[in-house]
């Protein structure tokens, strides 16, 4: 038996030993033979995978940043995949997120010393990804700005789309709709001209699905968000699938549907995925079906990381309860001319301030006729005024004297002639 398969077979009884011996394989640069070379990526492969298990990180970032100066010897198609393997690595890590940077960017600089054009491009698509898992929508877009112009140059399609997707993210997250829709239209284009592998297709139906949400077209968002999950379920991406299916149901919400929660809880995918992220949704839907703030804010607060976590969610969230929000003191303060705000706060039971708050910016955006005497800490309710269709009418007469003079000087100019 070979030391390779030696490490195998202690792996899981003694790791620490098969650490050992797996450096010591490493130790020695392999022999250009298919057997040498295998041996070398499975011992590798294998001392990457105990690190990932026992969570050391700094250990896994060297012996990436250790093989590199290895990887000569390798295929260059067979040195991509192991590179990109490597990375992956980290993906099932916690908290790895600036390593995961610091060692990508140590493959691009190793990648631009060696000329490998398709791997730095590679690894910098990826590169964006993890800036807009951090938040760094400036960086992410500055790296697309450049790797756009050179995918464009070579019309590699295939990276186009990726990095077009990516590109429309970035944009949406920084809340410019209308470069995210550029962008994305530009991804379907590309993506039209080559196959697209289910993953991507079910990314772009996402993202589309995210766009006409924030455009308030949900029954467009919904169709698209069961097609991504539908992508991602048959590819076994759990986590995007569940998040679809939230989206789903965020759409339904948002649409005042909340009867077809139930529903889609009973499909066949809302049961395979069940768990928290799911209950959640449910919460906001029954809080949002009985026009109640305080179970709202308690759905808030019971699932805080599955409802702030996920910035889409968030984001209609806090429009869902601003919406129930004025609904309930519209209600509220219907009856009265005069109340002080106080009482309406006791009523909707709110503090205070935040329905001063609430109530002020509701007269600016001209959704409620009052004002606010903040000295006595009361609302002063005005009558509506009925329409003065007088004006409207003055116009209509004053455009129909303008269209007879206009007649009158033409026929005058054509008598001249």
């Amino acid at each position: 038996m070979g030391r390779l398969e030696d490490a195998k077979a202690i792996q899981k009884s003694d790791p620490a030993k098969a650490k050992a011996q797996y450096k010591s394989i490493l130790s020695v640069r392999p022999e250009i033979t298919d057997a040498a070379l295998k041996e070398y990526e499975q011992a590798l492969m294998a001392l990457g995978e105990l690190y990932r298990d026992g969570g050391q990180t700094g250990e896994l970032a060297e012996l990436v940043k250790e093989t590199l100066s290895v990887l000569n010897a390798f295929a260059k198609s067979k040195t991509s995949k192991l590179v990109r393997q490597m990375i992956d690595l980290f993906t099932t890590i916690p908290n790895t997120l600036d390593i995961q940077i610091n060692v990508t960017k140590s493959c691009i600089e190793w990648a631009i010393k060696e000329r490998r054009a398709f791997l730095r491009q590679s690894l910098e698509a990826r590169l964006v990804a993890l800036y807009l898992e951090k938040n760094a929508y400036r960086d992410a877009i500055a790296l697309i700005d450049t790797l756009l112009k050179e995918l464009k140059r070579v019309d590699d399609k295939m990276m186009l789309v990726e990095v077009q997707l990516l590109e429309s993210r970035a944009y949406h997250a920084l809340r410019n709709i209308a470069k995210s829709r550029a962008s994305l239209s530009s991804a379907r284009t590309s993506a039209n001209a080559v196959y697209c592998p289910p993953l991507t297709q079910a990314g772009l139906d996402m993202q589309s699905g995210m766009l006409h949400a924030e455009e308030k077209d949900f029954s467009t968002a919904y169709s698209y968000f069961i097609e991504a999950m539908e992508g991602y379920h048959s590819q076994e991406e759990t986590k995007k699938a569940v998040d679809a299916l939230k989206y789903m149901f965020l759409c339904k919400i948002m649409e005042n549907h909340t009867d077809e929660v139930n529903q889609i809880l009973q499909s066949k995918h809302a049961i395979q995925y069940a768990g928290r992220d799911l209950e959640a949704m449910k919460a906001i839907a029954t809080a949002h079906s009985n026009r109640s703030l305080a179970e709202f804010e308690q759905a808030l607060s019971n699932y805080k990381a599955e409802l702030t976590s996920d910035r889409f969610i968030r984001s209609h969230s806090t429009d869902l309860y601003d919406n129930m929000l004025e609904h309930n003191l519209s209600r509220v303060i219907e009856p009265f001319s005069r109340v002080e705000i106080s009482h309406v706060a006791k009523l909707v039971g709110l503090d205070t301030q935040q329905v001063e708050t609430k109530l002020s910016r509701m007269i600016l955006d001209k959704k409620l006729s009052g004002v606010l005497d903040q000295g006595e800490g009361c609302l002063i309710v005005f009558e509506e005024q009925g329409t003065d269709k007088s004006y409207d009418a003055a116009l209509k007469t004053i455009k129909k004297l303008g269209d007879v003079v206009e007649v009158l000087y033409i026929n005058q100019a054509s008598l001249l002639d």
